[in-house]
């Protein structure tokens, strides 16, 4: 069970980082579309993505406890 603060500090933290995933969305299909034969620059995003996405599970499971424990 976590305290109040660092739930409170947790959620803080996931709600920026569901932000960001967000804006990442939105700037990968803009780069796609501008420079769409930057694969590098594509990959790169899309693997910020993925470590934002991974942060964000890590999060919602500290946050969400496992009920079958």
């Amino acid at each position: 069970m976590l305290d109040s603060f660092t739930q409170r500090r947790y959620t803080s933290m996931l709600f920026e980082l569901r932000a960001e995933h967000r804006d990442l969305d939105a700037a990968i299909e803009l780069f796609i579309r501008n420079r769409p034969d930057d694969q590098m620059g594509i990959t790169r995003l899309k693997k910020r993505k993925l470590k934002i996405k991974d942060q964000i599970s890590i999060l919602e499971n500290l946050l969400i406890p496992d009920l079958n424990a």
